[in-house]
């Protein structure tokens, strides 16, 4: 849904068939995660993601995912390298489907990884905050970027990672990010 859409309670119920006391429920859990705000006379609508927003998120995203990838590299197992192909193999077969929102989960689930891999819990935390943010993002801008690439860009972290190298892993993690920083919404 784009910014501004207006989200009544009766019409999703109805749309759902489902009661009103849920979609109360929903809607709230939305605006806690900022996804939707409530205006005045006309209840509540998609939120607005602004490029500072996510500009913001993306420096808050170098920072912790650098020290999510540091603390994982020493206890990645080959059983580990298998899941992150087997991520990459799926984000492949999206590309050529031309699957944005599978595309989508592939990259979120490829940088989440290492989130859950690093056994820190307020960093798996935050992620979870910011991944639907940035899917979001991801999902609004996708007309801005192109997905060519994608995978030979994720292979090449993990290539980095293969090699133990941290600073040479968190740099290409960082220089990924890169390109999501410059795509402007506003």
């Amino acid at each position: 849904m784009h910014p501004g859409t207006r989200l009544r309670v009766l019409d999703i119920a109805g749309k759902y068939q489902i009661s009103q006391a849920p979609v109360r429920e929903a809607l709230e859990r939305l605006k806690q995660e900022g996804l939707i705000v409530g205006q005045h006379n006309k209840g509540s609508v998609v939120s607005n993601i602004t490029s500072k927003e996510i500009r913001d998120i993306f420096v808050l995203r170098e920072m912790i995912e650098g020290y999510a990838v540091r603390q994982s590299m020493t206890l990645l197992t080959e059983a580990d390298y298998d899941a992150l192909n087997d991520i990459l193999h799926q984000m492949d077969a999206a590309v050529k489907e031309r699957d944005i929102l599978k595309i989508l989960e592939k990259d979120m689930d490829f940088h989440g990884f290492f989130y859950k891999m690093c056994g820190n819990h307020v960093i798996m935390e935050l992620w979870q905050q910011m991944r639907t943010k940035v899917m979001r993002f991801m999902a609004i801008s996708n007309r801005h970027y192109t997905t060519e690439g994608l995978v030979d860009w994720h292979r090449r972290l993990v290539d980095a990672l293969r090699l133990g190298d941290a600073a040479e892993a968190e740099r290409r993690f960082i220089e990924h990010m890169h390109s999501y920083k410059s795509i402007h919404l506003d």
